[in-house]
């Protein structure tokens, strides 16, 4: 499981284990946060194409999903 801390998750880099319409490198570009500090939404970017995809941040730890980092 990836560690994540919810504080940090913005510009956080990612690569998908599987690629997405063939895009395989991410960066979070947007997390916005309730008045508790708990994350509400999260956005990825898609390095190459620049497209967006909001997601469950909670994805990111599955690591059968995603690898923190850019690799591969």
């Amino acid at each position: 499981m990836n560690q994540i801390n919810p504080a940090k998750l913005h510009n956080s880099k990612w690569t998908a284990v599987k690629p997405i319409n063939r895009e395989k490198h991410f960066l979070v570009s947007e997390v916005e946060y309730d008045e508790e500090g708990n994350v509400i939404s999260c956005v990825i970017e898609s390095v190459l194409s620049k497209n967006e995809y909001s997601i469950d941040w909670r994805e990111l730890k599955n690591e059968e999903k995603w690898a923190q980092g850019w690799k591969m």
